[in-house]
């Protein structure tokens, strides 16, 4: 069977009101989905391995001429997130100069603690990529950010004692959401298969909207990944927004002022270019 669709989907807690459902229900042999961390699907969808997913808000600003936003989507939180998290044993103040591990598993990430860090408490500290299990005994990192499920585990644990939620950080500075992740469809592909675009677009947005009507079904079903309770689970997801409206977009501009303003994005990755 020729493969229509190439989609890229993350299979973190925070996707399961819509990624459960589309599991359950979506049977399209010509749509080929890969599951992966966002680091992962942004560079398979940069290579052209993929057609769309959900991606690093940051993928998109960094190629922005490659690629067009699904509206009405994304991963994002007014406020906490409670899944992409700073864990430190010291008061972030004192971390200038210290070791901060950084997760490898999203850019966006790596680049709002940065932000938070340098640009709104003025603290310079040093940086490292990798996983926490294999850190050396000879230098283990001040502080750690993890995302996603990981984060959700550390934060269970109790293993820090400090612990800053990047979404909650950004929304005391700017007053404004933050967008994590969005759904970011190859330029190319837009032109040549607007109505397959169309088609994942409204399945996306029905298996979101059936999602949230069994959240609390679904939480019992994800909870045990952590593991978390499954209260505990259903009042995380209720943190977490699926939307791309105006504010959201907002949002989405101001991150990228930021990543341009340091260098880290070409300037042409504003304005934004939605479709759908």
């Amino acid at each position: 069977m020729k493969i229509t669709a190439r989609i890229g989907m993350v299979n973190f807690i925070n996707t399961a009101p819509l990624y459960e459902v589309w599991q359950q229900t979506v049977r399209r042999a010509d749509w080929q989905v890969t599951e992966a961390p966002p680091a992962v699907l942004n560079r398979l969808l940069h290579e052209n391995e993929l057609d769309l997913g959900f991606v690093s808000s940051q993928e998109y600003a960094l190629h922005p001429g490659e690629y067009r936003i699904l509206s009405d989507l994304s991963i994002s939180a007014t406020g906490p997130v409670g899944s992409v998290l700073l864990f430190s044993q010291t008061p972030f103040a004192q971390l200038g100069e210290r070791l901060i591990l950084l997760s490898s598993q999203s850019q966006t990430s790596v680049s709002l603690v940065k932000i938070i860090l340098e640009d709104f408490y003025q603290i310079q500290p040093r940086y490292r990529v990798g996983r926490l299990a294999e850190t050396s005994a000879l230098e283990k990192p001040a502080a750690v950010l993890a995302i996603g499920d990981e984060a959700l585990r550390l934060a269970a644990e109790g293993r820090y004692p400090y612990r800053l939620d990047l979404g909650d950080a950004w929304q005391v500075r700017t007053g404004l959401p933050f967008v994590f992740a969005v759904w970011a469809v190859r330029e190319d592909f837009c032109r040549s298969d607007p109505d397959t675009v169309l088609a994942i677009h409204l399945e996306l947005q029905r298996c979101l909207h059936q999602g949230r009507a069994q959240l609390r079904e679904i939480s019992a079903k994800v909870a045990g990944r952590v593991p978390m309770d499954k209260e505990a689970c259903y009042r995380f997801l209720q943190g977490i927004e699926y939307d791309l409206g105006s504010e959201k977009q907002e949002a989405l501009k101001r991150f990228f002022e930021y990543l341009i303003s340091r260098g880290e994005v070409p300037a042409t990755a504003l304005p934004l270019k939605v479709c759908g």
